[in-house]
């Protein structure tokens, strides 16, 4: 059983398709969807334009996905506030959230839909369909932002009509992505049935003005985050393969000349890394790998000990905060009960925790987010 937890956390992705028949069957023929721990918070926000986000993945196929709030105003945590803006469910599978003008992005990976909601109520101005599997959102502009998702295509948004206006057609599943100028940068797993030995990986060159792939950068096996640091060099975390297919992997990249500068490779081909994150200044890498791990842009090596360490638990979200650089991290438990999400200072100091729902995968701040 160890072993199948551990495949889906080290394979936050495949979270989506693992979690139906390894969580609710996987030990026990009796439903554990009974099991439920619910925080009983009935409060609400007068607005949600001043805090974090946590969103809460929820269990593949129980339509339980939720959103919590660490409100900054009065330093209170309001559960599930989705449902309780527009009285249902969120739906199945919350993977990401993007904030633009007042506006919430919520993609809900098995609901084929992003939810797009106000901040000022949290309640929802249109619900974008005609998507497949969506993944992550990023913005082009303001007018416009592209949606990744397990199929052979990039959707594109139109941030005015909050509809899907056209796709870029791609050969494999796309992960995230990150704009570089005018150009969007976009990890490319392959095809998901495949194994690791038949999948192409690599980055997509996207030119935002055509939206068509002009160029493409191969990368380490499964691609599965993406970050731009201060001196405009691009940082692609690979995970190896889900089959261990090689060892996993830290690439640096110059997007200018689309080369591979520089490989850090991972001692433990098991101890899969996942979540890369960059903080504000950009000269600072933060990563998952059981804990915590703090990595200096300039560094020659990969760090040797964790930040923060995990002591037990099954750390599973991370997000670095725009303004004060403190790091975020959330523990999804056991993926059946309602998971806690921790807030450390730079240092990796405890500052507080939080009691969030199912699956707590990201964070999401408010541009006038002050903690």
């Amino acid at each position: 059983m160890k072993k199948n937890f551990d495949i889906i956390y080290h394979f936050s992705f495949l979270i989506t398709l693992l979690a139906a028949s390894i969580i609710p069957s996987g030990c026990s023929k009796e439903p554990i969807r009974e099991v439920i721990v619910d925080p009983g918070d009935t409060t609400k926000a007068s607005t949600y334009e001043n805090g974090v986000f946590i969103v809460n993945e929820g269990n593949y196929n129980w339509g339980n996905a939720s959103v919590t709030f660490l409100n900054n105003s009065n330093n209170t945590v309001i559960q599930d506030i989705f449902n309780k803006s527009n009285n249902r469910s969120l739906g199945d599978v919350a993977e990401s959230m993007t904030i633009s003008g007042g506006l919430g992005y919520l993609v809900i990976n098995n609901s084929n839909r992003i939810e797009v909601v106000s901040l000022k109520d949290f309640k929802s101005v249109k619900s974008i369909s005609g998507l497949n599997s969506p993944r992550y959102l990023q913005l082009v502009d303001s007018n416009k932002a592209y949606a990744t998702n397990l199929q052979n295509y990039i959707s594109i948004i139109d941030l005015h009509s909050n509809s899907v206006t056209g796709t870029i057609k791609t050969t494999s599943w796309t992960e995230n992505l990150i704009r570089y100028g005018k150009y969007m940068l976009v990890t490319s797993i392959g095809s998901f049935n495949q194994p690791s030995a038949f999948r192409k990986a690599q980055i997509l060159v996207v030119d935002t003005e055509t939206d068509a792939i002009i160029d493409s950068i191969q990368s380490g096996k499964e691609p599965i985050g993406i970050v731009l640091d201060k001196k405009q060099k691009v940082w692609v975390l690979c995970s190896g393969g889900y089959d261990n297919f090689e060892s996993p992997s830290l690439i640096r990249i110059n997007p200018e000349l689309r080369i591979i500068e520089k490989v850090f490779t991972f001692p433990d081909p098991k101890a899969l890394p996942s979540r890369l994150c960059m903080n504000s200044t950009g000269d600072t890498i933060y990563y998952l790998k059981g804990g915590v791990y703090q990595m200096p842009v300039t560094s020659a090596a990969l760090p040797e000990k964790p930040l923060i360490a995990a002591e037990g638990r099954l750390f599973y979200g991370l997000n670095i905060h725009p303004t004060t650089g403190r790091i975020y991290v959330s523990d999804a438990k056991d993926y059946v009960q309602n998971g806690t999400a921790y807030q450390y200072s730079v240092q990796g100091d405890l500052i507080k925790q939080y009691v969030t729902g199912r699956i707590p995968g990201s964070f999401c701040f408010t541009q006038n987010s002050s903690k």
